[in-house]
Formats: C-alpha cells, sequence, structure tokens
C-alpha cells in the first residue's frame, strides 16, 4: 500500500544534486611541480587562491554545489589527487585556476586533445576528452565576451601547448580526470600589465564575471 511520506521524513531525506549541479574548482599550486609563478607584486598561489573563493560563491548562487580541491592557500596537494577530488565528487566540469609566466599577454583556455601518461597511468578517456573539448570551447567564447575590451585573448588550445602536456601526451590533472578537465591561464604574471589588471578590484571582478559566465555555459550545453 502506497503511504505518502510524512513532513519530518521529508525534512531528513537528504537533497538529491543533479550532476550538472557539481562544478570542482582547482586553485593552481602548490603541488608536486611548485608554488607556481610570481609576477613583480603577487603570486600565481594568491590570485588563483581568491579567484577561486569569489567564483565559488558566484556559482553557489546559482544554486551549484562547488567542490574544492584544497582548502587552504598553500595546502600542498599533488595534480593527480586534484583530479581524483573531482573524480570522487563526480563533477560536471573540473575548472582549473592558474596564471602563465611567458613574453605574452591575456588569458587562455586548455583542455586535453589525447590521452598521455603519467604515474604509468594511461588518460584520460576518449569520453573525457570529448568532454573536456566541448567544456573548453563553451567555456572559452563566453569569457572572451565577457574580457573584450579588458584582457587579451590568447585563445583555445590543448594540454600538448604546455611544458608538462608536450612531454606526457596531457597534463597530469587531465591524464588522471574521470570528468572534463578546462584548464584557464588567467592572465601572464610576469606581464606588469596583466598583473595589474588582475590586482585590481576591476580586472579581478572581471576576471571572476568572467569565469562564472565561462562555467555556467559549459554547464548548460552538457
Amino acid at each position: 500500500m502506497w503511504l505518502p511520506l510524512t513532513l519530518a521524513a521529508l525534512i531528513c531525506q537528504e537533497p538529491v544534486i543533479a550532476p550538472n549541479q557539481i562544478v570542482c574548482i582547482d586553485p593552481g599550486h602548490p603541488s608536486e611541480v611548485g608554488v607556481g609563478t610570481k609576477g613583480k607584486h603577487s603570486t600565481e598561489v594568491g590570485i588563483a587562491w581568491h579567484v577561486a573563493q569569489a567564483l565559488k560563491l558566484k556559482l553557489e548562487g546559482h544554486a551549484h554545489v562547488v567542490v574544492m580541491t584544497k582548502s587552504k592557500e598553500m595546502e600542498v596537494v599533488t595534480n593527480k589527487r586534484r583530479a581524483e577530488i573531482a573524480n570522487e565528487a563526480h563533477a560536471a566540469i573540473m575548472i582549473r585556476l592558474h596564471c602563465d609566466a611567458s613574453n605574452g599577454s591575456g588569458f587562455a583556455v586548455y583542455y586535453p586533445s589525447q590521452a598521455g601518461v603519467s604515474h604509468g597511468v594511461r588518460g584520460p578517456s576518449n569520453e573525457v576528452i570529448a568532454g573536456s573539448k566541448a567544456a573548453a570551447q563553451y567555456l572559452h567564447t563566453a569569457m572572451a565576451a565577457a574580457l573584450k575590451g579588458k584582457l587579451h585573448d590568447e585563445g583555445l588550445k590543448t594540454d600538448l601547448q604546455t611544458a608538462i602536456g608536450a612531454k606526457q601526451g596531457a597534463l597530469t590533472g587531465s591524464v588522471f580526470s574521470k570528468v572534463p578537465a578546462v584548464l584557464v591561464e588567467m592572465c601572464v604574471l610576469t606581464n606588469p600589465k596583466d598583473e595589474a589588471f588582475i590586482q585590481s578590484k576591476a580586472g579581478f571582478d572581471a576576471m571572476v564575471d568572467a569565469l562564472d559566465q565561462g562555467v555556467m555555459a559549459a554547464l548548460s550545453h552538457q
């Protein structure tokens, strides 16, 4: 015989979270490859951490559940473990936040285009590669529109266009990922103009808004 749930039973039930509501934010560094790059007045690890905190609040405001790969700014977490955290959360996307060091300027979005090998493991799967590519395309398009006229767009790139990805075939965080993984180099921190942009309130807010719009675009097309 069917009986309706009592109010008490309903209150005690844990909420059901749809897969596309879960986002994993991975603030880059410190990891097994070091503490990241530095500008004249700021550090990659510091900027990534503060942007991640602001982005978390934005996404939670859209009713998404956010999982972080670390609990404090200087917590050391390996790139393998970062991917595992996203996997365990069954995240719809893992968004990895970094700052670059180069002679260029602007932001860039990276995704795995093929499987690579790290620690004797080959990955990601073809399904994750396809999902990462699609997520990166939507995220990059939205970010480019949001940052137009504010920060140079270095484009949509693949893991093979990074130093580690070129050696392994894919970044370590991509190799171990079982969910779509996208890495954003938010700016070139060694470029004084880029550093000034991300350190300013207007630039910081613009980056957080652009990332928020990018993640939302990626999720809406899954």
